[in-house]
């Protein structure tokens, strides 16, 4: 790698955070925008998720102009929660900078071999695997941040389907993990068929409901919970894939989005509306969106 271009980007990046932590000083302090000056880091809380989402969505579809962009609403969500913090005098943006570089050095002692994190190094780490182990330990034996149980490292607040991605990595690192993605597999099948065999337990009419009885509310939960254990075995089958399922699923739905709207499109050029439909004429459309659309 040429050093010069490195120093020379380096220095760019150093002038670009100053005059876009400005911005945000400036959007934040009397005589700013309106809507900044309201908002505080719980606020935030959707939106910093929401502009992850994008970002990774921009990555996957490998438009770099999309994903700089994206990237920047990511940063500017990270900067600005900061920055509210460090006018609540609780920590300083600086502060925040300052505690993840530190991280990072003592979680690689492998680079530098002189960080707070080299009583966890052993050997040279130099396998990704090796390196995580090393993490774990640093994490737990140098940083202090063992809990009670291993799954108590998951936050509470995540969405379920991360959470349950999250969960079966931190069990995997433990050794609680199938052999390979054929035997994760077989049990998406076995929940698949103790979610057929659930389904024809329930009977019609809505659940929980002032007229719904007692036995069918009881079948309709043990069909949720069928359906959650299979939901799960298919994310950790995915995971031995090396399948991250939210990314998964957003491109799912980005596809689901698109060929729908062409068979909408489709079917008010021939003057009819999706109600006015029959099945088939929308499975007609759909397959030839499916030809089209990716």
């Amino acid at each position: 790698m040429n050093e010069k271009p490195l120093k020379e980007n380096t220095e760019n990046a150093v002038k670009a955070f100053r005059k876009f932590l400005e911005t945000i000083q400036t959007l934040r302090a009397p005589g700013g925008c309106p809507w900044d000056r309201e908002q505080t880091p719980k606020s935030l809380r959707t939106t910093i998720i929401e502009e992850c989402f994008e970002a990774v969505d921009a990555i996957t579809s490998g438009d770099s102009s999309h994903a700089k962009e994206e990237l920047g609403d990511v940063f500017l969500n990270a900067a600005m929660i900061s920055y509210m913090y460090e006018q609540n005098e609780e920590f300083a943006v600086a502060d925040v900078l300052n505690e993840v570089s530190e991280k990072l050095v003592r979680r690689h002692p492998h680079v530098w071999p002189e960080s707070k994190g080299a009583s966890e190094a052993i050997g040279k780490a130099g396998t990704a695997c090796e390196v995580i182990n090393q993490w774990e330990r640093i994490k737990e034996k140098v940083e202090g941040r063992k809990t009670g149980a291993v799954l108590d490292e998951v936050p509470e607040g995540f969405p379920p389907m991360l959470k349950a991605y999250k969960m079966q990595k931190k069990a995997a690192k433990k050794g609680f993990d199938w052999p390979d993605a054929e035997d994760a597999l077989k049990k998406v099948e076995e929940e698949l068929a103790e979610s057929k065999e659930a389904c024809f337990e329930v009977s019609g009419g809505e659940p929980f409901t002032l007229k719904s009885s007692e036995s069918q509310n009881e079948a309709q939960l043990h069909l949720e919970e069928e359906i959650g254990d299979l939901l799960f075995a298919v994310i950790n089958w995915g995971r031995k894939l090396g399948v991250e399922p939210d990314t998964a699923l957003s491109r799912a739905n980005k596809k689901f989005y698109n060929r729908f709207g062409y068979v909408e499109k489709k079917l008010e050029e021939g003057g009819k509306e999706l109600k006015e439909s029959s099945l088939a004429k929308m499975l007609d459309a759909w397959n030839e969106a499916k030809n089209q659309i990716k």
